[in-house]
């Protein structure tokens, strides 16, 4: 009788660490998903998301809208789309990122590609290579949700980026939020064996 009670107390101990452990987490997800760009930057990252065929998924097609709109008020700016290509994707995510901001008015000068990478730490890697010498404030464009991290793995890469954040699609809120708690302690728990 005695074990099972200890057993009970002990998980749910451990219940309540692991919502604690996601309520900081969620708290620190919100926290860079409101936080406004404070200078007009030199660049932008816009980093990639699934593309069906050659349409850009909703979460893909909202980066494109805010990065566009930033675009347009800041004429200097210009934008590294980065993605690669995936399975069921005919084209780069990179690609698809261009031709939305073209279709927004956004001259293809202005766009530079990197169409290699596979995940955000490639994303931001390969991006950091095709940044202009002349160029030193930036940008990471992605979904709220996913800036935190997204940052962070910025930072580790030498790059100190500010976000310009793009709506979720609230059908893919619960998804992409629960995907993202995972993946936040998946780059914590890489971050400490490293050390």
């Amino acid at each position: 009788m005695k074990t099972r009670k200890t057993f009970f107390i002990g998980l749910g101990l451990f219940i309540l660490i692991v919502l604690i452990y996601f309520a900081i987490l969620h708290t620190k997800i919100r926290e860079h998903s409101e936080m406004e760009a404070s200078n007009p930057a030199d660049y932008i990252i816009i980093l990639g998301a699934r593309v069906k065929g050659e349409v850009p998924s909703l979460a893909l097609q909202y980066r494109i809208d805010a990065a566009a709109l930033y675009m347009k008020n800041n004429q200097q700016t210009i934008a590294i789309a980065s993605g690669g290509q995936g399975a069921g994707e005919d084209i780069s995510e990179a690609e698809s990122i261009k031709r939305g901001l073209v279709q927004h008015g956004i001259h293809e000068s202005r766009i530079l590609l990197e169409d290699k990478s596979t995940d955000t730490v490639e994303n931001i890697k390969y991006s950091k290579k095709l940044i202009p010498k002349n160029l030193h404030t930036g940008l990471l464009v992605t979904n709220d949700f996913h800036l935190y991290r997204a940052k962070s793995i910025a930072r580790d890469q030498g790059l100190n980026l500010e976000g310009l954040p793009a709506k979720t699609p609230v059908v893919a809120i619960p998804k992409s939020y629960s995907r993202e708690y995972l993946a936040i302690t998946k780059y914590y728990l890489v971050k400490l064996f490293q050390k």
